[in-house]
């Protein structure tokens, strides 16, 4: 779909050529900024974690071992029995990363999952920027600086590096602005066959990255081929039948390609119905954070969570950005579609966003917002967060700066009146006709215009500058577990227990240990989510009665009175968990726990830096 208005942009067909040393500083710049957000972590790169999130930190690199470890042993990828012994996870039913984790698995078994998130973190956020700024430039705006400061956003947005603590999943979004090109290309003539399979094979990759942001980017697709079609009726009528054509074969080639995985994600081992209770629908976007600045810029202050940092940071744009687009939509809305387009989708998902009750600085009122009137039991509806739809909100946002910055550049430069560029034989634009007495020159009183909207366009971005994402120091694995003295413990078939035993909620250090040993050996419990007796996805594996009790016994710091019942538990449990050995390492509440397991299973031995239950002969 192509924009037949030849004043508001120029030829996006362009001549293929290298890139030119611009598009080179800005990758560089972009690389130097992901170093840059990541820079807690090299400091020590093993031994810290996400302070925001760090039991999702440990999961991704749990990931990364997991990529690792399917492709050495050969196995399906889309299942492990490495975690939550011995029902397993379903890895297509959780954010398993795998268009990443299998590619990188070389690295990963060079280089150690630890290094790997590091370095995987920072080049997501870079290419993301890179890809976006490859979109603007070569699509939308002149200026290079522009599409720079349009790809700084895009990778780099305050939604985006609160998401870069612990989730790289909802950073890894480079193949969206090439998604949303080829939709926007589907109806150029005679290349529907070609789009429609390179729109195919974006989507099934993007499928095994994250589905949810490949959601949002269609549902934003949506709206902008309907705010096209509404003001360019005649060119969508004429491009609809090649639109329609390409869109067919990229829906093919994507179920062709993903058929069996997301047959496997609903129909498989250990899938589920939605999410217990609908946790995250009522997760709406405050109206005061728009204007808020985000806790990890410059300009940001952490204490602002307390009071409407209810759940993510996906907008908190900060009010001079806020004004800035009000501003820039107001003077450009008229002149230009692609703002039009623009200005429909901030307005769209804004409000979608807003949840079923308003929020107003950290109080939720009694009006009723859009989610009211949506059922939580709706397929996918019920497994989305309202608030996240403002991540389309914030590419909007870098789509319109860079548009802001492209329109300051136009002021006092010769315009050319130019016809659109035909098309040659086999694709290739025509030679573009050279600029002759048909330039003329803008009137110099309005070329004050353009140091005016640069400046706005800089004041509005730099409070938003990432800070390095905080980062926490962790207890490495004991030596037990890194220098494999547990091996002669655990037999084919059997299971090491850690205690505490993971969860989303404890067990952090202990989950760290599967990863960090290249999950050669299976653990009970974990940070996944897995069905529960109804069927719906519950976070983390259901509790048995001595999971329930060690975490008790974590929270309160005494060992409760114990019974032959709660023995007799313990050993069942480990039976379920086909437990050869159970181990406890260096912990807060590390006698505490080893009291507590002591009653239930009897004196253990002090093995290395650990102690030592060997319960081979207890549960047979």
């Amino acid at each position: 779909m192509t924009d037949a208005d030849p004043a508001e942009v120029e030829s996006t067909r362009r001549p293929r050529r290298r890139p030119a040393r611009a598009d080179l500083l800005a990758l560089g710049a972009y690389v130097l900024l992901g170093v840059f957000v990541c820079l807690n972590y090299w400091g020590d790169v093993n031994g810290r974690v996400s302070s925001h999130l760090p039991t999702d930190h440990s999961w991704f690199e749990w990931l990364f071992a997991h990529g690792e470890y399917s492709v050495r042993h050969l196995e399906n990828p889309l299942f492990t029995a490495r975690q939550n012994a011995p029902d397993g996870v379903n890895m297509m039913a959780n954010t398993s990363l795998l268009g990443v984790t299998l590619p990188l698995a070389p690295l990963t078994m060079l280089l150690g999952p630890q290094v790997m998130y590091a370095l995987y973190l920072g080049a997501a956020l870079a290419a993301t920027a890179g890809t976006g700024y490859w979109m603007l430039s070569r699509h939308l705006v002149r200026s290079r600086a522009a599409a720079f400061v349009g790809g700084a956003f895009l990778g780099f947005a305050p939604g985006i590096i609160h998401h870069a603590n612990g989730q790289p999943n909802f950073v890894s979004n480079f193949l969206l602005p090439l998604i949303v090109v080829r939709v926007l290309t589907l109806g150029e003539p005679g290349r529907w066959l070609r789009n429609g399979l390179v729109l195919g094979a974006l989507v099934a990759y993007q499928i095994f990255i994250n589905e949810e942001m490949l959601l949002l980017t269609a549902l934003a697709c949506l709206v902008i081929v309907l705010a096209y079609v509404v003001q360019r009726p005649r060119a969508s009528r004429a491009a609809a039948g090649t639109f329609l054509a390409g869109l067919g074969v990229a829906g093919g080639l994507a179920l062709v390609l993903t058929a069996y995985p997301i047959w496997f994600q609903f129909n498989g081992p250990q899938s589920y119905r939605g999410l217990q209770g609908g946790v995250f629908h009522n997760w709406g976007e405050d109206l005061v954070a728009f204007v808020t600045f985000a806790r990890d810029t410059w300009a940001g202050d952490p204490a602002v969570e307390k009071t409407i940092g209810l759940t993510e940071q996906n907008t908190w744009f900060g009010w001079p950005l806020v004004l800035l687009s009000v501003v820039a939509l107001v003077l450009l809305v008229r002149r230009s579609l692609a703002t039009r387009i623009v200005a429909v989708l901030i307005v769209v998902f804004s409000v979608a966003a807003i949840g079923p009750w308003v929020r107003f600085n950290g109080v939720e009122t009694d009006i009723r917002g859009p989610w009211s009137y949506v059922s939580d039991d709706l397929p996918l509806v019920e497994m989305m967060m309202p608030t996240r739809l403002t991540l389309v909100v914030a590419a909007a946002v870098g789509v319109l700066l860079a548009l802001t910055w492209d329109a300051a550049y136009r002021q006092g430069r010769p315009v050319v009146d130019r016809p659109r560029v035909p098309a040659q034989r086999g694709g290739e634009p025509a030679p573009a006709t050279p600029a002759g007495p048909a330039a003329s020159t803008a009137p110099r009183r309005r070329r004050w215009l353009r140091p005016v909207g640069y400046a706005a366009v800089a004041l509005a971005v730099l409070p938003l500058f990432p800070r390095p994402l905080p980062a926490q120091q962790i207890d490495p694995p004991p030596h037990f577990i890194t220098a494999g003295g547990w091996r002669p413990y655990v037999p084919a078939g059997r299971t090491l227990v850690p205690v505490p035993i993971p969860s989303n909620v404890h067990g952090l250090p202990t989950l760290r240990w599967s990863a960090l040993t290249g999950q050669e050996f299976p653990i009970p419990g974990g940070y996944f989510i897995g069905p529960n007796e109804l069927g719906e996805g519950v976070f983390g594996a259901p509790n048995r009665p001595t999971s329930t009790l060690i975490y008790s016994t974590m929270d309160t710091g005494t060992v409760p009175a114990l019974t032959d019942e709660n023995r007799r538990q313990a050993v069942e449990d480990l039976r379920f968990w086909r437990a050869s050995v159970v181990v406890l390492g260096a912990h807060p509440r590390e006698a505490v726990l080893r009291d507590l397991v002591t009653a239930l299973l009897g004196p253990p031995q002090r093995v290395d830096d650990v102690w030592v239950w060997d319960v081979r002969t207890l549960v047979g």
